[in-house]
């Protein structure tokens, strides 16, 4: 079938929820939010959790549901991690707009509280110095600004300024809350999805609710409006599963040779190394005929070469190392080899 004519608007846009309530599956969060917006009395707050799962949504719907569309780009500043987010631009442009005080009066029948919103998404890749700046800004105009920190990992938020913030954690999405949500769109945009090809969707999006509307939009400008599970992996960037299991079982017959094969079969097709290790990492975990010491020595290396391929190290390389390594686990070799005559 032809591929479908498509709005120019990415779909995750499109159809991203605008108030707070309608978030996804993430009810602890909504309900304590909804209550804040009543009252209208926010404290700075840090939202935290993988990606995909409704942080910057949330932090959006709030400054929407509170200024309205009139307000909202007097009152509130958006900053991630494309802008430049230095300590210079802490103690100028944030600074500067925090300083500003606002009136109290409602307008256009949205609250309008007397304070303005700062959010800073992707808030865990600001410098520590810069974040250490921020906490003299948040203390002095705590009472005409607030502060919104969006972040995947909390760890890499200095204690200052969590401590600073009321905290909201945000889960997963489970399969079943990303079916409802992924067969709605389908609805709206006159998409066939058969139950495995959702399957496959939910699986290879881990929990990301807008990887996965990505995968499916980009299925559909390529495939029309009847969409398979190939279809989706082959929009993902996920290698085919074959192919893994061709690497693995090459590993699990000891012979270097046959694994030296496959891992030039890999990089000829060009595919992700990261990715690849990613996938082994989970048939490694699942298997059933490896002992938990295997398992452990493999699951290390993987975690070596991954912080390698980070660093820039050869893919080739990396891989073959991570093979190599598979095999002494799984012919039970030692891991240091005896330098002894």
């Amino acid at each position: 079938m032809a591929p479908l004519m498509q709005s120019s608007q990415p779909w995750v846009e499109k159809y991203r929820p605008r108030r707070v309530k309608e978030v996804a599956h993430q009810d602890e969060v909504v309900r304590v939010l909804t209550n804040t917006l009543e009252t209208t009395n926010c404290p700075h707050m840090l939202f935290y959790g993988p990606p995909g799962t409704g942080k910057t949504t949330t932090a959006l719907a709030i400054a929407h549901q509170l200024y309205g569309p009139e307000l909202y780009k007097s009152r509130v500043l958006e900053l991630n991690a494309s802008d430049d987010r230095g300590i210079n631009v802490v103690r100028t442009k944030i600074k500067n707009f925090a300083a500003v005080a606002v009136g109290t009066a409602q307008h256009g029948g949205y609250p309008c509280p007397p304070f303005k919103i700062i959010i800073l998404d992707e808030a865990d890749s600001m410098t520590e110095d810069a974040q250490n700046a921020l906490r003299r800004t948040m203390e002095t105009y705590s009472k005409v600004t607030r502060f919104f920190f969006i972040c995947n990992y909390i760890s890499r938020i200095i204690e200052p300024l969590a401590s600073r913030c009321a905290k909201f954690r945000f889960k997963p999405l489970s399969e079943e809350i990303m079916s409802t949500r992924i067969l709605h769109i389908c609805a709206e945009e006159g998409l066939n999805l058969d139950p495995e090809a959702l399957s496959t969707l939910s699986s290879i999006s881990q929990g990301d609710l807008r990887r996965a509307i990505t995968f499916l939009q980009g299925a559909a400008r390529l495939f029309g409006s009847s969409i398979s599970s190939k279809d989706l992996i082959s929009v993902s960037g996920v290698v085919p599963h074959e192919v893994v299991q061709s690497l693995l079982s090459a590993c699990k017959s000891g012979s270097f040779d046959n694994a030296n094969k496959e891992v030039n079969n890999v990089i000829a097709e060009g595919y992700p190394v990261s990715q690849i290790l990613s996938q082994l990492f989970d048939m490694v975990v699942e298997s059933e005929d490896a002992s938990d010491e295997q398992k452990a020595r493999i699951c290390k290396k993987f975690g070596e070469s991954d912080k390698c391929l980070v660093d820039g190290a050869d893919e080739y390389l990396q891989l073959l190392d991570a093979c190599s390594s598979m095999i002494k686990a799984f012919s039970n070799m030692p891991e240091v080899f005896s330098n002894e005559m």
